[in-house]
């Protein structure tokens, strides 16, 4: 029996890895991708899949593209604090268009012990989508490894890593192996209802980091693990934009408080493959 998938976001670094999992696994005219400028999907369209023109901000249109489609991904938007209307807007727009099931890419314990600047959004969308009636999937992303690269390469050069988490870990998860459970989710059975944080091999900590950093360096590498305060400032200064450095430190905090350390076997168990190592990217990219 045909199911028709979406994914909103799609042309967006996991929306396009969600698809290339998808068009791998079911046949393309099963996927829906939708996207605000279909032009960024043109590529897709000629692999067989559907693109959509898809705007959150214009529920009714969105109704329209969500037509015919039993399974939906939404995948959360890059707005921090400004992101939840539309998050809302699609979710009620999916049950308006008849969609079964929707999983949601949140962050581990959305709760509010956790200072993280994400939280608010990702909790808040979770509790409507719990209250929509749909089948609901959690997908709780641990934060993204791809983008620990630059901070590794940055401190290997300078000879010092600079961070707020104290001896805090993270088990942070490759955007591909975050992708991998997704479809995974999309494609099978027996989901709904799973809250499932999809984490690394193991969490990371300060050491860690600087131990890579080292192997790049080829020298010692000096961890200087400060305050959230003294962090900022130091965003700050090193030409971080001063509305966005909140954010960066709220993440350090988080850590800190053990908030993203828990690792579990989701990438393999559902995703069926083997979670990607920091070291093994940091290798793959240096």
């Amino acid at each position: 029996m045909l199911m028709t998938i979406a994914v909103t976001g799609a042309s967006g670094q996991l929306g396009r890895l969600v698809a290339d999992q998808l068009l791998a696994t079911v046949d393309p005219s099963e996927v829906v991708l939708l996207t605000r400028d279909p032009s960024k999907l043109a590529t897709y369209a000629e692999r067989g899949a559907i693109v959509r023109e898809a705007d959150f901000g214009q529920p009714d249109a969105l109704v329209e593209a969500l037509a015919g489609v039993d399974r939906m991904l939404l995948i959360s938007t890059d707005i921090v604090g400004a992101r939840l209307d539309g998050h809302l807007a699609a979710i009620d727009a999916a049950s308006r268009a008849g969609v079964s099931h929707v999983a949601y890419t949140s962050i581990p314990e959305p709760t509010p012990d956790n200072p993280s600047g994400v939280v608010p959004d990702h909790a808040a969308t979770e509790d409507a989508l719990r209250a929509s009636g749909l089948a609901w999937t959690m997908l709780r992303n641990n934060l993204y490894a791809e983008m620990q690269v630059d901070t590794i390469r940055q401190a290997a050069a300078s000879g010092q890593l600079f961070v707020n988490t104290g001896d805090g870990g993270a088990a942070y998860v490759t955007r591909a192996d975050c992708a991998a459970v997704a479809a995974a989710v999309l494609t099978g059975d027996g989901h709904e209802g799973e809250v499932y944080d999809v984490t690394g091999p193991a969490a990371i900590t300060a050491d860690d980091f600087a131990a890579l950093a080292e192997q790049l360096a080829g020298r010692p590498i000096e961890v200087l693990n400060v305050d959230d305060e003294a962090y900022r400032g130091g965003l700050v200064a090193a030409g971080v934009p001063e509305e966005f450095a909140p954010l960066l430190v709220s993440f350090g905090t988080s850590i800190r408080l053990g908030k993203l350390a828990r690792v579990t076997d989701v990438v393999e168990r559902v995703g069926g493959s083997t979670p990607t190592p920091l070291a093994d990217l940091v290798g793959a990219q240096g």
